[in-house]
């Protein structure tokens, strides 16, 4: 459920029973013809589609993140690692002081991976609670069901073209996209990163059938599902 849909006396309510929390996090970034709101879109769709029948909410998605090397392209968004710190720690901070205890970041971008140290820090103070960190995306039974149906996924490419994260009246090319070079795109700033990048697609076709899609979604969500359910003993 959505901590939208509830108001406060609900969620001290919840709290005489259950203590977990799930966080979306995403980024506000290119992606080539998709929205710019896509790592925002699906983590935020994949914590509340896995959480629906477990009655634990699931806060806003917070939809900017750490992409410096986008920051050429029009209408990206990035914060510094300090910035992004401070707000992974504030929000544990205020959901601790409330009782919550056990906290699932579902991760929608890469580039987030400071948050998950700050997290790791916060806990040394906080050692009655739990915070597990879940790159969605990444994660080993939907990636591997990605490199099933097409080992040349990338940012921007088929593996995150969702009904959900299209854009109206936007075609999408044919044709597969040669990978770009990544080793040399970490080694340059972001005006460098965009003359290489071109549309922003990292490399692989734009689409795949639905079908194909709805099935690495199945996937996703029973794996976010059961990081929700299981593993949090102390």
């Amino acid at each position: 459920m959505k901590i939208s849909d509830m108001n406060w006396m609900q969620v001290e309510a919840y709290l005489r029973s259950d203590d977990r929390a799930i966080i979306p996090l995403g980024s506000t970034e290119q992606h080539a013809f998709l929205s710019n709101a896509v790592d925002s879109i699906l983590s935020e769709k994949v914590a509340v589609d896995a959480a629906a029948p477990l009655g634990v909410p699931v806060f806003p998605v917070l939809a900017y993140g750490i992409t410096p090397y986008f920051a050429n392209y029009p209408g990206s968004v990035s914060l510094r690692m300090d910035t992004y710190a401070r707000i992974i720690t504030d929000m544990l901070d205020s959901l601790a002081t409330t009782g919550f205890r056990r906290f699932l970041f579902v991760n929608g971008h890469g580039g987030n991976s400071p948050g998950q140290t700050a997290a790791l820090e916060w806990l040394n103070s906080h050692p009655d609670c739990r915070v597990r960190w879940h790159n969605w995306w990444s994660a080993p039974a939907t990636m591997g069901k990605v490199q099933a149906i097409d080992p040349v996924a990338s940012h921007a490419s088929w593996m995150e073209n969702f009904a959900w994260t299209r854009l109206p009246n936007i075609g999408m090319p044919s044709t597969q996209k040669p990978m770009a070079d990544l080793d040399k795109l970490k080694t340059v700033g972001s005006e460098a990163a965009k003359a290489m990048l071109g549309d922003g697609n990292f490399g692989g076709h734009y689409q795949r059938p639905d079908e194909e899609m709805d099935a690495i979604w199945d996937v996703a969500i029973a794996e976010t599902r059961a990081l929700i359910e299981d593993g949090w003993a102390k």
